[in-house]
């Protein structure tokens, strides 16, 4: 493995191997959301998500973890959050309603390399307000997404997300705390991926590095609130949020989004953007 300062560089057979770790990942998600309904916990989406991981041999990113961060160990297998909460949901006995908005954060590590990605869907049918909401974020990913690319930076992915999100409408937050990241051999790695920033500043992006990007988007105030368990993150005006995520690779060819069920090369084509995979 070849390593620039701080950042994890991965070869073609370790993206393949990540590749396999965001498939599971992605099937997973389409799971839990083509399962969710009215009356069911998000307890019983975590345990959907627990039998997958099972049956892929894989092992979760998330479960315990933070325990060796000061914060007490991550109980689930997935993050849950509902309407208000923006992040970090521990799934528990809430009963989902009709309306309601559900992110699902979710990440696992097979073979040693880790996927991570976010979606966020409605209980039954939403509010025009939530959906455009959600739809705003998911852009804005695929906005960060597109201008992944060997030889641009940081920055310019975290302009494209904040461009993106500002042209949908006014009055939208874009949570400031809480970034993307580096992902490969551990879930969490340099550099950060933030949803804001100014173009051409930050990391060089070089061929083999892999990237989460996930904008976390509210329909009021950016101000954020962590409740007494230490995990769960709220909005502090108690404006919905939506979360979207997918775990990104460059390579010469271009982008290949390792959590999506396509490689991501449906919007990246409808962006323009060269599609990038090595092969499944």
């Amino acid at each position: 493995m070849r390593r620039r300062p701080g950042i994890e560089v991965k070869s073609v057979e370790q993206l393949r191997l990540m590749r396999v770790a965001g498939l599971i990942v992605c099937r997973t998600l389409a799971a839990v959301r083509d399962t969710a309904k009215a009356g069911m916990t998000t307890s019983m989406l975590d345990q959907i998500a627990r039998e997958h991981i099972a049956a892929a041999g894989a092992t979760s990113s998330f479960l315990g973890y933070g325990g060796g961060f000061g914060l007490p160990p991550f109980p689930a297998v997935t993050c849950i959050s509902v309407n208000e909460t923006i992040v970090h949901g521990i799934p528990d006995d809430r009963v989902l309603a009709t309306g309601d908005l559900v992110s699902v954060d979710f990440g696992v590590s097979k073979d040693g390399w880790h996927g991570d990605s976010a979606i966020t869907f409605g209980i039954g049918e939403l509010s025009g307000e939530a959906a455009a909401l959600s739809e705003t974020t998911r852009t804005a990913m695929w906005a960060g997404i597109a201008a992944a690319r060997i030889g641009a930076r940081i920055g310019d992915i975290s302009h494209a997300v904040e461009s993106s999100v500002r042209a949908s409408r006014a009055g939208y937050g874009i949570v400031s705390e809480y970034t993307g990241h580096g992902i490969g051999s551990e879930m969490h790695q340099p550099p950060d991926v933030p949803n804001l920033g100014r173009p051409g500043r930050g990391e060089l992006l070089v061929k083999g590095m892999c990237v989460a990007i996930e904008p976390m988007i509210t329909a009021g105030s950016a101000v954020t609130a962590t409740l007494d368990d230490e995990w769960t993150v709220v909005t502090r005006d108690g404006s919905p949020a939506a979360h979207w995520e997918h775990t990104v690779a460059l390579t010469p060819a271009g982008a290949w989004v390792l959590t999506a069920e396509d490689g991501g090369e449906a919007e990246l084509a409808a962006r323009g953007v060269k599609f990038g995979p090595l092969g499944d």
